[in-house]
């Protein structure tokens, strides 16, 4: 329930304990703009964009990859992105560090390497203690650290709900990118972390019940796994994130012009994930991912719906999603020649 001082705009009391999820109406990419709408958002932009400098995009808005790729007229190849929401946790450092973790992804998820970054961050400051805003902040420069990646500066405005997140550039070798649009039949699909966060989130932000589990995953960088992709010969990969595993393997096998077919019993899970599922904790955004591929997906008939649920989660700072094998990865299914749906689960 929300903190009724959240709802009239007055400050909690100074010595009470401050849930900063219950100062948002979603959280983490479960808050994200739901996948179908969002293609008819950027439908109208221009994909293919040539400019007379010398310059070249490699990867732009066509197949919805992770991030825009640019190779300069000096040859060097950019990679940019950004991404920022509001409170996936209650611990101000660990909704940083995940915030930050979850960012860098986009640039691990095309094989490249993170340089530089800068802050975004809205804050109520009127609502919330400023001295939260400098934890969560410290939180996404402890992971920038970690991944070498220099963070200054930024931007802020005053909001009605926290959000935090990064804009990150990075580079890469334009001859070894991961993409959306590179999967190809007899290519097995490798998945680098467990699913589940979304629900254990959901849990975590109806009943204050913590999950550390699920926070080390989120704030684990994708960093190792992005390496032993490409040191595998893989060239197609995507994260998952708030879309869903289904979700994101849904755009890379239509990028790819595949099919993907999904063995559930190989997927592997948080601990307490199946539990959260069966006691409700189930976002509107995943409910919205699984109406999104559902007409695109066929179901085999042992598929329950919590195994549909799950499949649909929408995650924060999720594993990377290759395909290929990635050494110590487990493998939950396999690219094929294109069917009459997309994806097919066992």
């Amino acid at each position: 329930m929300i903190d009724e001082s959240i709802i009239s705009g007055e400050s909690p009391e100074p010595s009470a304990e401050i849930r900063l999820t219950q100062y948002a109406h979603g959280g983490g990419c479960a808050c994200k703009i739901p996948p179908g709408e969002l293609e008819s958002l950027v439908g109208g932009l221009p994909a293919d964009l040539t400019f007379s400098n010398g310059s070249e995009l490699l990867v732009g808005l066509h197949d919805g990859d992770d991030a825009i790729v640019v190779r300069s007229a000096g040859n060097s190849t950019m990679i940019l992105t950004t991404d920022f929401f509001t409170p996936v946790v209650d611990d101000p450092y660990d909704w940083g560090r995940i915030a930050a973790a979850n960012a860098l992804s986009d640039i691990y998820a095309m094989g490249g390497t993170p340089v530089m970054a800068v802050n975004l961050l809205a804050w109520p400051r009127d609502r919330l203690p400023i001295g939260l805003a400098a934890e969560v902040m410290r939180g996404g420069m402890d992971i920038a650290v970690a991944a070498k990646c220099y963070l200054a500066g930024g931007h802020s405005v005053d909001d009605v709900e926290p959000k935090y997140g990064l804009a990150v550039t990075g580079t890469a070798d334009a001859g070894r990118l991961l993409r959306n649009d590179a999967g190809r039949p007899g290519t097995p699909i490798s998945l680098t972390k467990p699913l589940g966060t979304g629900v254990l989130n959901n849990r975590h932000k109806a009943t204050g019940e913590r999950f550390p589990q699920a926070v080390e995953t989120m704030a684990e960088l994708n960093r190792e796994a992005s390496v032993a992709a490409l040191d595998a010969g893989a060239a197609c990969a995507t994260d998952v994130t708030g879309f869903g595993l289904l979700g994101h393997l849904y755009k890379l096998a239509r990028a790819s012009g595949v099919t993907a077919v999904v063995d559930p019993s190989a997927v592997p899970y948080l601990d307490g994930a199946r539990e959260a599922v069966r006691d409700g904790f189930v976002s509107g955004g995943t409910h919205r991912n699984l109406g999104w591929v559902d007409p695109h997906t066929d179901w085999g008939a042992a598929v329950r719906t919590d195994d549909r649920l799950l499949l649909a989660d929408a995650q924060t700072s999720g594993g990377l999603l290759v395909a290929g094998e990635v050494p110590g990865s487990p493998i939950i299914g396999e690219l094929v020649e294109s069917r009459d749906r997309t994806l097919v689960v066992l």
